[in-house]
């Protein structure tokens, strides 16, 4: 088990692992990019039981060491996730431990954060340790768990945090749906100072929402589908916001959509409160035109909004106002998405395409530097105390090797997840991860892509 201590943790943060041989390899000539630690150069890098022993030109190969002829490659700190359904307990016939860290570890994940909007909830700390006891033995990957905020998800009743922080709680959410009461919200701020964890917050006023399908605007309209008007989203962002201000607490926002979102998160900001927030591949890449088709692939909540809304996401996320990409990868039987678009389930899975697809849709047209969208896709697990994958000797190795010019559709090889909802299903991507090691264990190689010789 990895654990890594939050400044104001009561018990670190648990993340869980199978238990796997620590890799010694020596990765030769890929073009090593970590931007917090000021590497971008073409060079060789040796992994000996599973930390980053050393980075240079010319390096030798331990001995044991796997040779991973690597020119043509880019190294990157491995991406960190917070914001993943694992659909374990209840639903494992649309996800499980197993499944959902295999998919991410194949996306170029070393760690990912579970949701606890499961079956049962996850608001118990018994719950929990059974769940931790699980990804001992199945996850791929580090993985750790959020618990619920209020029991049963219901809203009315705090969990009791101080017990999940110390059984190893990696946050709190009541994700899926929004505490919808403000004095709820205030106690659970409150209560974060004795838990010592970060709350992560679904925003959405369901008064407004109603039994909206789709973005609320001119597609929904011509389409007669009922609408979710983006101030939904804003309205009890602005409430949270203020509320973690008056009671100096911290927050995480999380799958920012909106245009107006946008605006009130910067505003708290730039006046000290503690919020940080999250956006998601399908957000920053697709709007509400793709609904006219009507394919369930592009159901989620919050939904897709307008193209106003993408743009200014888009240079959130480029100026650091949106801290992080986050999935939310939600997994769905295909039974279930093959209703009519108005009866099917919000949710589409991420994890193996969220690097791709926002290479291929915003680094590549150079509307993103490839440097920023690593820093973001591995800053997951900065609001959760959670240490930043970096690559430089001595650390960790926590590392993908990607090959940026490998172009391939989604959807074509099959998925490693057990669900096939993806909002990108069916496109061609370009940029490929072929090796993932987590933890300082190989997690992932691409089925085409072969390590190497022993040395």
């Amino acid at each position: 088990m990895n654990t890594a201590e939050p400044n104001n943790a009561r018990a670190p943060v648990g993340l869980d692992f199978a238990a796997a041989s620590p890799a010694t390899l020596l990765v030769r000539g890929a073009n090593v990019l970590d931007p917090r630690t000021g590497i971008d150069a073409v060079t060789d890098l040796v992994v000996r039981d599973g930390a980053v022993a050393a980075i240079g030109e010319a390096l030798e190969a331990p001995d044991g060491a796997e040779v991973v002829e690597a020119e043509g490659l880019h190294a990157f700190p491995a991406f960190v996730d917070p914001h993943v359904h694992l659909r374990t307990p209840g639903r494992e016939d649309e996800e499980d431990v197993d499944s959902g860290t295999r998919a991410a570890a194949a996306g170029g994940y070393g760690a990912i954060l579970a949701q606890p909007n499961t079956e049962p909830v996850v608001d118990s700390a018994s719950v929990l340790r059974s769940l931790r006891e699980r990804a001992r033995a199945e996850a791929r990957i580090p993985t750790g768990f959020l618990a619920a905020i209020t029991v049963g998800q219901r809203g009315e009743r705090l969990t009791e945090m101080a017990e999940l922080a110390e059984a190893g709680a990696a946050g709190f959410t009541d994700d899926g749906l929004p505490v919808r009461s403000a004095g709820v919200m205030r106690q659970a701020l409150q209560y974060q100072r004795l838990a010592g964890r970060q709350l992560a917050l679904h925003e959405e006023d369901v008064s407004l929402s109603g039994d909206g399908v789709m973005h609320e605007g001119a597609v929904s309209a011509l389409l007669g589908l009922a609408g979710i008007p983006s101030v939904s989203e804003s309205s009890q962002v602005a409430r949270d916001c203020a509320l973690a201000a008056y009671e100096d607490a911290r927050i995480h926002i999380q799958h920012v959509s909106a245009l107006e979102t946008v605006e009130v998160i910067a505003r708290a900001k730039a006046a000290g409160t503690r919020v940080t927030c999250e956006a998601s591949p399908h957000h920053l890449l697709l709007t509400d035109n793709e609904v006219r088709t009507l394919d369930t692939n592009f159901k989620m909540n919050p939904p897709l909004r307008a193209e106003t809304d993408r743009l200014t996401l888009v240079e959130a996320l480029r100026s650091g106002t949106i801290d992080c990409v986050a999935t939310d990868h939600a997994p769905h039987a295909r039974e279930e998405k093959e209703h009519p678009f108005e009866q099917a389930p919000m949710g589409v899975t991420g994890l193996e395409t969220a690097f791709a697809a926002l290479h291929t849709g915003l680094v590549l047209p150079g509307v993103l530097e490839l440097g920023l969208l690593v820093e973001r896709m591995t800053a997951g697990g900065e609001p959760f105390g959670l240490p930043v994958p970096r690559i430089e000797a001595g650390a960790p190795a926590n590392l993908c090797l990607v090959d940026l010019d490998a172009e391939w559709e989604v959807g074509e090889p099959g998925y490693e997840s057990r669900s096939a909802n993806c909002a990108f299903a069916g496109q061609r991507l370009t940029g490929r991860v072929r090796v993932t090691i987590a933890a300082g264990s190989v997690a992932y190689r691409e089925r085409s892509f072969a390590l190497g010789a022993v040395a």
